[in-house]
């Protein structure tokens, strides 16, 4: 997701504390920025919000399954596979929409590669086993071209942030690579240095947008007003303000079958294994 990070301290959390978990960092300044948006949230609440930070959507996951979250801003594929333990919070807005794309890239110095059938016997960069556009939806997109991904590339590796899966493509570490369009338009206008060392091979069709959830457990009062601070957030001036820092137009209810294409993409991995 889109997504971002910061230190957390679960020990230092209280009962009276919203702990939100979140993942993949995609902005230079993100410590200032999360301090901002952190003071933001525990003003529109009136109660304190604490951001935990973790590298992977599995460690994430994990920590909200077991009761140590009370939200967390994880990929479509985590959802879907949890989905009888949680809920739908909100929805990212992105250029309108609460949708999204994998980008497939490679290095600008290759000019001749098409699609990832082009990539075979290359180095290819995923961003996190549990991201719907780093790492299912590409395995997805080989296993319906008939190829079998274990064996297709010369090297596979998880660079665990889209933001490095860029990197690593931009510095020729791989030769090609699978990101989350959202990060990486969003990396385009905020380094753009970075992104200009690589070239755009294909985008996915549209998934729901990364999530952010809460156990289905969790108590009436404190869902409505999480989900409330965030929907509103659009209509303030500070809330405009941080949005358009995360490059985003708001936040909405959402459905659930916003994931039916990543549902879809997990039965097509499912049953290829």
């Amino acid at each position: 997701m889109a997504c971002l990070l910061m230190a957390g301290n679960l020990l230092a959390s209280s009962e009276k504390t919203y702990r939100i978990g979140l993942t993949a960092v995609i902005l230079t300044d993100q410590t200032s920025f999360l301090k901002e948006w952190q003071d933001y949230l525990s003003n529109s609440l009136q109660r304190p919000v604490q951001f935990i930070q973790r590298q992977t959507y599995e460690e994430v996951t994990d920590l909200l399954l077991g009761g140590d979250l009370d939200a967390a801003w994880i990929c479509g594929f985590p959802y879907v596979r949890n989905r009888e333990q949680l809920k739908l919070l909100a929805v990212p807005l992105f250029n309108g929409e609460p949708l999204y794309r994998s980008y497939l890239i490679v290095p600008t110095t290759d000019s001749v590669s098409q699609g990832i059938v082009d990539l075979k016997g290359k180095v290819f960069a995923y961003s996190d086993p549990n991201s719907n556009s780093g790492f299912l939806y590409p395995q997805v997109s080989m296993i319906r071209e008939g190829l079998e991904p274990k064996h297709f590339f010369s090297k596979t590796f998880f660079a665990w942030a889209h933001r490095d899966v860029v990197k690593a493509v931009a510095d020729g570490v791989a030769q090609g690579g699978a990101v989350d369009g959202y990060v990486w338009e969003t990396l385009s206008r905020h380094e753009p240095a970075l992104t200009a060392g690589t070239r755009l091979v294909s985008k996915s069709p549209l998934f729901g947008f990364p999530p952010l959830v809460v156990r289905r457990d969790i108590s009436p009062a404190n869902f409505s007003a999480l989900r409330n601070a965030l929907l509103k957030m659009a209509s303030v001036t500070e809330g405009r303000r941080l949005l358009q820092r995360l490059n985003l137009d708001g936040f909405t209810e959402g459905e659930d079958s916003l994931y039916d294409g990543v549902a879809e993409s997990v039965r097509i991995l499912e049953g290829a294994q």
